[in-house]
């Protein structure tokens, strides 16, 4: 009986136009080789099964090739070739770093760097999962990796390039493999089949490239247990059913219910998973899955994110046409926290069925959003020069009954100039919180908008100081702000700018909580909407707080009586 050769090794490429998905890599190294622009040291890193270790073999038999073809493609005839792909070659030498890691196999290395190769032109050394090197290994590398002898390339692979220190990043060429596509990985799968004489359907190669996650490796593995379960024929549902696969139609008939707004049959949908055995925390990350290709096929140009067979995909253009964006966006947003929350729940059965239950009733909650829409009215306000414009404001029982309620207290109103305006929501916020009688707030003064041109008119100071009193007895619920304000009086200067002295940083804070209110009151009463505050911190503080030396004490002293100064020069006094 012939020994079986997993289809990974017996398909390996060989050549740098077999490597699949790799093709800015494998032009990237083959112009290298064709130019003679070879560095001394080469980095391959990314995810697992994606070609590294492959592409540094044949980049290694590419070098010392005798007879490179045209498009710089090995022969595999010459001597150089035939010693690498039996396994004797002395010029190709495999280290794996994981259980060579330590100071003294890097030394043995170095000391094997110095033999020049015995056939072609250069040694080659292929050190695999690098990352795996102590620290101390690493810097002993250091030197040979930057200046190693003419005839010595290395080439180090890895999955982890974040553990690999900077100074060997520095040495290196890196290359960073890509991910293999599912497209790519559908066609090699389907390539090896036919080879192999097995007929597939392509939604089962599908599975299969959408399980491995972009790793060759894993998808000829799988690739290989399928045939082991179905034999030369690769069906659909021989492939969900080996791999354990969550069948699409589940989630294409609970998304129908979801529209539905079908609770029943949603939740006999989920049991009957459950019952198939699949795990409920996995059901609702295929279902996030699901819903991100809904909304992948909304749009021509994201379409191209799909990685489905044609049959699925075809399958997910018509769902689309029934779902909103709205929808699906709520419905990613439960399934969201369903996942986030699911290892803190104890009962989380019932956690999944509650997330489904909410995705059922989305369509209707917005039906009821819609019918609760307040109504519009449409209001006339007369500007001074004779227009009129029409503005839709929100107006609920609540807030014209809160309007009448200030009309009736006869509160004065701020009137905002065009800087400094409220949307109709704010107002519409303040109003309401102020009908609210269990808070105490500060006296509420209705704000209204004012559409007129900026006002300009001159005031006194003496009239600047009677507002500003009347404005602080107002916030009287606000002592230190009252305080603050009634100390002193505010001083007038040029170009409308009020300035008013405080003590400390503390009275500047209180102060500026208040300063917009302030403004636009002091700018409505005084009819000047170019009214600026000037804070003032004095240095009073600054002076109460400063320490005295007796020299300075003296000094004071002498300043008010200049007989101490004759009766410290008479005695000779001095201080202690």
């Amino acid at each position: 009986m012939e020994n079986f050769i997993v289809s990974a090794r017996k398909y390996r490429p060989s050549t740098f136009k077999s490597v699949v998905g790799q093709t800015s890599i494998t032009t990237t190294l083959k112009n290298a080789i064709n130019n003679n622009h070879l560095a001394q040291a080469y980095l391959f890193c990314g995810p697992r099964g994606v070609g590294k270790t492959t592409c540094a073999r044949i980049f290694a038999k590419t070098i010392n090739c005798e007879k490179l073809d045209e498009n710089v493609e090995p022969c595999n005839k010459c001597e150089s070739c035939q010693s690498f792909s039996q396994n004797r070659s002395y010029n190709i030498h495999e280290l794996d770093a994981a259980s060579n890691n330590s100071v003294e196999d890097i030394r043995n290395l170095i000391e094997q760097v110095r033999i020049p190769p015995q056939v072609g032109k250069y040694s080659i050394y292929i050190i695999d999962e690098v990352h795996m090197l102590s620290s101390q290994a690493f810097n002993a590398f250091l030197k040979t990796l930057e200046e190693p002898p003419s005839h010595a390339i290395f080439i180090l692979a890895t999955t982890e390039k974040h553990k690999i220190i900077p100074t060997i990043l520095s040495r290196c060429q890196i290359f960073d493999f890509n991910r293999i596509r599912v497209d790519d990985t559908v066609d090699y799968i389907g390539y090896i089949a036919k080879e192999e004489n097995i007929t597939c359907e392509i939604d089962a190669l599908n599975i299969i490239a959408q399980k491995a996650d972009g790793a060759m490796r894993d998808a000829l593995s799988i690739f290989d247990q399928v045939v082991s379960f179905s034999g030369n024929n690769i069906t659909y549902q021989g492939v969900i059913d080996n791999l354990n696969v969550l069948d699409y139609d589940f989630y294409f008939k609970i998304t129908n219910a979801f529209l539905n707004n079908n609770i029943s049959e949603t939740l006999i949908i989920f049991n009957e998973i459950i019952e198939k055995g699949f795990d409920a925390h996995h059901f609702i990350n295929g279902l996030s899955e699901h819903l991100r290709n809904v909304l992948v096929c909304k749009d021509e140009i994201t379409l191209q994110l799909l990685e489905v067979g044609a049959n699925i995909r075809e399958r997910y253009k018509t769902q689309t046409k029934e779902c909103t964006q709205d929808f699906l966006f709520s419905a990613l947003e439960i399934t969201n926290k369903c996942d986030t929350s699911y290892r803190l729940s104890k009962n989380k059965r019932l956690h999944v069925e509650l997330s489904l239950i909410g995705l059922c009733n989305i369509n209707s909650e917005k039906k009821n959003s819609k019918q609760l829409e307040p109504q519009k009215k449409t209001i006339e306000i007369k500007e001074e020069k004779g227009n009129t414009e029409k503005k839709e404001l929100v107006e609920k029982n609540e807030e014209v009954a809160v309007v009448k309620k200030l009309e009736q207290k006869k509160e004065k109103p701020i009137v905002l100039n065009k800087s400094n305006t409220f949307s109709s929501f704010s107002i519409k916020q303040n109003l309401v919180q102020t009908s609210k009688p269990d808070i105490v707030e500060e006296p509420v003064i209705e704000q209204k908008t004012v559409l007129k041109e900026d006002f300009n008119n001159d005031f006194k100071e003496s009239e600047l100081i009677e507002k500003w009193h009347t404005f602080s007895n107002n916030i009287g619920n606000k002592p230190r702000i009252f305080n603050t304000l009634t100390s002193k009086d505010p001083k007038l200067e040029e170009n409308n700018i009020i300035s008013f002295k405080i003590d400390n940083n503390l009275q500047e804070e209180k102060i500026n909580e208040i300063r917009n209110k302030l403004l636009a009151y002091l700018k409505s009463e005084l009819k000047n909407s170019s009214i600026e505050l000037k804070l003032i911190i004095s240095d009073i503080e600054e002076e109460n707080n400063k320490l005295y030396t007796s020299e300075d004490k003296l000094k004071h002293m002498i300043a008010k009586n200049d007989n101490l100064n004759k009766l410290k020069q008479e005695f000779n006094l001095d201080l202690e």
